[in-house]
């Protein structure tokens, strides 16, 4: 099983960070709701913003996600933990999916290398946050503190 560090002190940063990346999300969604409207779902135009391609349906699902990373990272329960983990690996696995039909017509979301290059960034320090913001009671913190500097002296 694997093992994630509980009340990491690092955790409030982690937190904060993962909720930067969600206000960004949110901020692109909106904005390329706005850019989009006009145009069809899944069109395949040169929309832009905030240096990123996209179109409606993109837009779109980007201000779910946002919203739903935003959630997560105001919550001082493990909601934030699994939500990150969760977010971090559909990152990375639309990442790759949207680079294997970069220059295709099967670019459904309207991806450029950009996209996907920040999508990855997203994905590993989502990933990365949700291995450190994971939340416990104080005295199984520090019963496992206490374990791992006896195996260590």
């Amino acid at each position: 099983m694997a093992h994630f560090p509980v009340n990491h002190p690092a955790r409030p940063f982690y937190r904060a960070l993962s909720g930067l990346i969600g206000l960004y999300i949110l901020l692109f969604g909106v904005w390329g709701t706005v850019v989009t409207w006009g145009d069809g779902l899944f069109g395949r135009g040169s929309d832009w913003v905030l240096g990123l391609r996209t179109n409606l349906a993109f837009a779109l699902v980007s201000v779910v996600f946002g919203a739903v990373l935003l959630i997560g990272a105001t919550r001082r329960s493990n909601l934030g933990h699994y939500m990150n983990l969760t977010a971090g690996v559909v990152f990375l696995v639309t990442a790759i999916l949207m680079m294997t039909v970069l220059q295709t017509s099967a670019n459904f979301l309207n991806f450029s290398m950009s996209t996907v290059i920040v999508s990855m960034l997203f994905g590993l320090v989502l990933l990365a946050t949700g291995l450190y913001d994971k939340v416990g009671p104080t005295d199984h913190a520090h019963a496992h503190a206490e374990a791992r500097s006896s195996r260590v002296g």
